[in-house]
């Protein structure tokens, strides 16, 4: 591969890498919010809990699982994803059978905090990574297609285990998720045989960021550009993490049926899958600067809409926002790591930068949480969150304005990855 390819011809030649990341994207889902969410309200009766209560169980574990983050993400610059990949998915169906198993806060929290780590964490730290660092021209593709693991469990697994529910106890499904993790891992075993280690990729695909150069970790915690960053992190996570995690909440405030709102989420996952394609087009034709400055524009968008939402059409236009934000979000930060700070460090420079976005997803559920038990609903909570949006966004286009100019001249691919 020579450049930049088309799509069609792309994913013809690479089929078992981008499957690789897609597969490692879908398994995530049961680590994810929008997943474990939906059992809030079967996990606050039963453990009984108030909003702010299970936001704070919930902070308290996803907190702990970014800092662990921290350290595990950065092996993936020394070791095989593909050894990654099976340690961390059995992790994950263990952390589905201890949820399913959970009696007490304790364990609750314990559970909460493998899947968070092990879902949410490593299994999306390993989809992102492989795909930036296996690909340098076609990344954002690679991106694209690897993220639509997600877009299809958050398409499927909400609609498909709330209509469960009816008919199955929520702790029996959590059993029927363990199960479900322990059955693709073959597949993904499967995937990866073929894999190239980090080290043996070193000549072929590394590409260089800012000034020329590879920045470490320690390297960039001293650069200004990451710390005009963390806002910008922060968000997404955060306050979209919250949407889902008080989605019953927020159906009772507007009066809506809980399962009238899950069935929106395919016209999210349309828009969102959509986004990722044209983002990812997008990267490889004008890198990731200008994209990167605009990016949280539609999150700003979507809670304004939402707040102000009397109806499920009004819901619908939200979550439309919210689908090409998250689209968006798939691939652009993901390439703008590589594209700034290059490739050779990329494990644990992206390992840091998830482990903040852990956080967010942490803090945004506590801190709503907390405001609801407060008094103040989330829709009220709402327009205040659009505005963080609109100074991080801001913040963050006036930080890469400054800084691109010392970005290395644009690479190509020059291996068949």
């Amino acid at each position: 591969m020579t450049g930049r390819t088309g799509f069609v011809r792309f994913v013809r030649d690479n089929p078992a890498f981008l499957g690789a990341g897609m597969l490692l994207s879908f398994v995530s889902s049961f680590g994810q919010t929008f997943f474990i969410a939906v059992f809030a309200g079967e996990i606050m009766r039963d453990f009984a809990l108030t909003d702010g209560q299970w936001g704070l169980i919930y902070t308290v574990a996803t907190s702990c699982s970014a800092l662990a983050m921290i350290w595990a993400g950065a092996l993936t610059d020394r070791l095989r994803v593909r050894h990654l990949g099976i340690c961390t998915a059995l992790l994950l169906a263990t952390a589905c059978l201890v949820m399913a198993g959970a009696r007490s806060a304790a364990v609750l929290v314990v559970a909460i905090f493998l899947l968070r780590f092990a879902g949410q964490g490593m299994m999306s730290h390993l989809s992102a990574v492989s795909m930036a660092r296996w690909f340098v021209a076609n990344r954002g593709k690679a991106l694209s297609v690897a993220s639509m693991g997600v877009a299809l469990g958050q398409a499927l697994l909400p609609v498909l285990f709330v209509a469960a529910m009816a008919w199955v106890d929520w702790r029996a499904l959590w059993l029927a998720a363990a199960g479900a993790v322990v059955i693709l891992l073959p597949l993904l075993v499967r995937l990866l045989r073929s894999e190239r280690t980090p080290r043996s990729m070193v000549v072929e695909t590394e590409a260089e960021g800012m000034g020329g150069r590879h920045w470490t970790r320690p390297e960039i915690l001293r650069h200004w550009l990451f710390w005009a960053m963390v806002p910008l992190l922060l968000g997404p996570p955060a306050f979209g993490t919250a949407l889902f995690f008080h989605q019953v909440h927020l159906t009772l405030v507007k009066g809506w049926a809980l399962v009238d709102y899950v069935a929106l989420l395919p016209l999210f996952t349309v828009l969102a899958i959509g986004t990722t394609f044209a983002s990812g087009a997008l990267l490889d034709r004008i890198g990731s600067p200008r994209p990167m400055q605009v990016f949280l524009l539609p999150f700003a968008l979507g809670f304004a809409t939402m707040a102000g939402a009397q109806s499920l059409w009004g819901a619908a236009l939200a979550i439309a926002f919210f689908g090409i934000g998250t689209g968006a979000q798939a691939t652009i930060p993901s390439a703008f790591w590589a594209e700034f700070f290059g490739t050779r460090y990329l494990g644990a420079i992206k390992a840091l930068a998830a482990a903040i976005m852990v956080l967010g997803t942490a803090l945004g559920p506590g801190l709503t949480g907390a405001l609801i038990d407060a008094g103040l609903t989330l829709p009220e909570q709402m327009p205040a969150i659009a505005v963080y949006f609109l100074l991080a966004g801001g913040l963050a286009a006036a930080a890469i304005g400054r800084a691109r100019r010392d970005l290395a001249a644009p690479q190509i691919d020059v291996v068949r990855a």
